[in-house]
């Protein structure tokens, strides 16, 4: 991915409840917003303790993510030598102050809880963390540390469960089918949304080579054809984003757009249109022959991650009952031709060797509209449980997937 930068970084730090002031502005050469490792080693290095990145609480310029000037809510996790507390003024209050549909990893002390809990766990499993966690990414969606013990890095993450699946479960139902396909779960607090996970070595995979693929698309395929045929997945409680759970949903979202004048009447006239048809595309799509099944939901190759000697998928908390081509169109978009020709071969030469006579290609043809829905679908339930500092994250995001299935539709 691309590692330059147009990202500066402001800073309010504080400390158990007290405002110790702002730190920066500094520049950083990681463009993402979600990316806070070079945010938390700048200010530990100026504080002299260590800190970790609460929260986004605002962003001027960049887009998609990335670049501009973001600024952050940094806690110290243990009190400068030289900090006093100082007021921080009516502004900087309402930053920092409560708001609604906040994640728990998002305030100090949900951010404590999680790492407490992480520490208790690993030391009651014998494998203690020996050193200070890494803080590598948090968001409006998770938040990710890596955490160092004898045995190897051990990875927390914790997501949101008001609109995420349990994701150790998911993890397990996949992994019952394909076990080498999924990490390893050392515990999980599915209430509090907070799993660890053993390091999976290597790195993701941007640009995945040949190999790569070969080995990742058709484990995906095991996995979920072994589920269609033994029931686990309808029997898993996961969400339902079925082919026909997503035709039935697309109405009520045009009438949002719709109603904040996102679309132009043109576009959503067409929109319109293909909603009202996807009745239609969903029964050529039964047609395929194809088993709704367990679905990882974002199946891009920036989820999978390999070492050379295999490929390991992460990132479950998309996971739901579905159409398996909704995970087998998904990396198109993050490939280059030559590599998505691959993608396509593989998936459908699997498909075809687990349920002969069933006609993928086709799926993959008809697919486009469809699953770019059922995206606008789910980044709008983003937009819908995100506090309104973290927006920027997603804004307009399910008006770009709705333009995508117009284009697609095409």
């Amino acid at each position: 991915m691309d590692q330059g930068s147009g990202r500066t970084v402001g800073v309010h730090l504080t400390h158990d409840g007290e405002y110790l002031g702002p730190v920066g502005p500094f520049e950083v050469a990681v463009p993402w917003w979600s990316s806070v490792g070079a945010v938390t080693e700048r200010v530990a290095a100026e504080t002299g303790v260590p800190v970790a990145v609460v929260r986004l609480v605002g962003v001027t310029g960049g887009a998609g993510g990335r670049d501009g000037h973001a600024v952050y809510h940094v806690e110290a996790l243990e009190r400068p030598a030289d900090a006093a507390p100082r007021p921080a003024g009516p502004e900087v209050d309402a930053l920092l102050g409560p708001a609604e549909r906040r994640a728990g990893w998002a305030t100090p002390a949900g951010l404590r809880a999680a790492l407490d809990w992480a520490g208790r766990v690993l030391a009651a499993a014998g494998r203690p963390v020996t050193g200070q966690a890494e803080q590598v990414r948090t968001w409006n969606l998770s938040g990710v540390f890596r955490l160092p013990t004898a045995a190897g890095p051990v990875w927390l993450k914790v997501i949101n469960p008001a609109f995420n699946v349990a994701e150790a479960e998911a993890i397990a139902l996949f992994g019952a089918a394909a076990p080498a396909l999924v990490p390893t779960v050392l515990a999980a607090d599915p209430a509090h949304g907070r799993v660890l996970l053993d390091e999976v070595p290597g790195e993701d995979c941007w640009g995945p080579s040949a190999e790569e693929v070969a080995a990742v698309v058709p484990g995906l395929v095991a996995a979920q054809s072994v589920h269609a045929a033994d029931g686990r997945a309808d029997a898993a409680g996961l969400p339902d984003r079925t082919p026909r759970a997503v035709a039935a949903a697309v109405p009520g979202l045009l009438d949002r757009l719709a109603a904040a004048a996102e679309l132009t009447g043109e576009e959503l006239a067409a929109a319109r249109a293909l909603a009202a048809g996807l009745p239609a595309l969903v029964e050529e799509l039964a047609a395929c022959g194809l088993p709704e099944t367990v679905v990882h939901g974002d199946f891009h190759p920036g989820n999978w991650r390999g070492d050379g000697s295999g490929v390991v998928v992460i990132d479950f908390a998309d996971a739901c009952l579905g159409h398996p081509v909704t995970d087998g169109l998904r990396p198109r978009g993050f490939v280059d031709g030559e590599r998505w020709a691959q993608v396509a071969e593989e998936w459908a030469r699997a498909w075809r060797e687990r349920v002969p006579g069933c006609d993928p290609e086709r799926a993959l043809e008809l697919a486009g509209p469809l699953v770019h829905l059922g995206q606008a679908l789910r980044y709008q339930q983003f937009l819908d449980h995100i506090e309104d500092t973290e927006r920027p994250y997603h804004e307009g995001d399910p008006v770009d997937e709705v333009r995508q299935a117009l284009a697609a539709s095409g």
